[in-house]
């Protein structure tokens, strides 16, 4: 268990560019829809972190050919059907993605397929994911909880009507997965619109899938003939995130985010922030694979905002850094809707409630939110903080230690190598 001292009471702001890594949600579709292509797949600014990494992996085990050049990867795809079983259980990490994906993507393979993950992911929820499979014929057991270890046994698959029962980008995208396998098209019918990264990628590789007017409705035409494609990875907004927050947060500051993405399922966080009062403009728009371009970020006082449940898939892995604007701005900030937020990596809702309280914060647990009440006065009560081994809110903690004097320490700060292995790397370059 690694701690680590964080900065805390900067007096001259965050000055300066930076270029964000790689998209994880796209760096992780990059890999598997190359994989399941014919011929070569070219990933730019691919996303070395650990959950990503574990996709890699995995697809190797699975005897897709991948090399590595700087942040370059090559993934040599021979089609969907020369997918070959592993001797070895797929090894998962602390990747949801990895896995929910890849539940559906091996659920119409003619082979059995075994995963397995670390203590935190095996004790989230598969069964969002091996339900809806199930009704498209697919057999995935799971523990009696519902969890990690996973055994697949592949079979022919059916399309199918399902509708989902959760906001989950992961989910579709494991649906997905399985409708391009399967005899008939599947339709797919979300709750709320989520991240759009799998249908706008596969589309690209030559896929027909078709997304309804309605942004909730998608159906996948099966059996297509996928092509390797380049694909360049934007950086990651939920990355970007992070320092969009610190700078709008330590006075004096101004610095520009260099490509990030801005595909409209992606800047959920950026919205809300510009609502709370931040000064964030757009620079450079370019579209490639997906739309992005640079972000500049000034400091900014902020004012309280509400939050629903129609609001929370755009902001999903940001949520936590909304709870920390809500904490320094003017004014009564209410998130509702965000049960979702009780599955992650750890319970979210009660992880950020403790630190921040740590912090002096007023907040309040709500069985599906927050309630948080803004001042720019906290009074820590210690100076031990604790990312409970989930990268996201390390991060989080790290901006909140840069508002206040005296020194704070993080527990457990490895965990951002999830996600951002160069985090703190990147906030020192801004710092003057």
């Amino acid at each position: 268990m690694k701690e680590t001292r964080l900065t805390t009471g900067l007096k001259n702001g965050l000055k300066g560019e930076l270029a964000v890594p790689g998209d994880k949600s796209i760096s992780h579709r990059a890999l598997l829809i190359g994989a399941i292509s014919q011929g070569k797949t070219v990933i730019d600014h691919f996303l070395k972190s650990q959950d990503c990494l574990h996709t890699l992996g995995a697809l190797q085990q699975l005897g897709v050919t991948i090399t590595e050049q700087n942040s370059q990867v090559q993934v040599w795809g021979q089609g969907i059907e020369h997918l070959s079983p592993s001797a070895a259980p797929l090894e998962m990490g602390n990747s949801g993605t990895t896995t929910r994906l890849m539940l559906g993507l091996l659920a119409g393979r003619p082979f059995e397929s075994y995963f397995q993950g670390d203590a935190s992911l095996s004790q989230r929820p598969m069964k969002r994911v091996s339900e809806p499979l199930a009704k498209m014929g697919a057999e995935i057991a799971l523990t009696a909880a519902g969890t990690l270890p996973a055994k697949v046994k592949g079979h022919k698959l059916h399309g199918e009507k399902i509708a989902l029962q959760v906001a989950s980008a992961q989910v579709k995208s494991a649906v997905i997965f399985a409708g391009l396998q399967a005899d008939n098209p599947t339709k797919i019918i979300e709750k709320l619109p989520t991240r759009n990264h799998t249908e706008l990628m596969l589309r690209q590789f030559g896929a027909e899938i078709i997304t309804a007017a309605d942004q909730r409705t998608i159906t996948v035409i099966p059996k297509p003939k996928l092509l390797g494609q380049q694909i360049q990875v934007p950086g990651d907004p939920s990355s970007a995130a992070f320092f969009m927050a610190a700078a709008t947060l330590v006075p004096e500051s101004s610095i520009i985010l260099k490509n990030v993405s801005l595909n409209p399922t992606r800047t959920g966080f950026l919205r809300i922030l510009q609502k709370m009062g931040g000064k964030v403009s757009i620079l450079n728009q370019t579209k490639l694979s997906e739309n992005s371009g640079d972000l500049k970020v000034e400091s900014a006082k902020l004012h309280a905002i509400q939050l629903t449940a129609a609001d929370i898939p755009a902001v999903i892995d940001e949520l936590p850094l909304v709870a920390l604007l809500a904490a320094r701005a003017t004014g009564k900030s209410k998130i509702t809707g965000a049960e979702e937020l009780r599955v992650k990596e750890t319970d979210r809702i009660a992880t950020v409630t403790e630190e921040l309280s740590k912090l002096g914060v007023n907040i309040q647990e709500l069985p599906d939110g927050l309630v948080i009440s803004g001042s720019t006065k906290w009074q820590p009560v210690t100076n031990q903080l604790d990312s409970h081994g989930d990268h996201r809110i390390g991060m989080m903690l790290a901006v909140a230690a840069l508002c206040i004097q005296g020194s704070l320490e993080l527990q457990q700060a490895d965990a951002v190598k999830i996600s951002y292995p160069g985090f703190f790397a990147d906030l020192q370059q801004l710092i003057v």
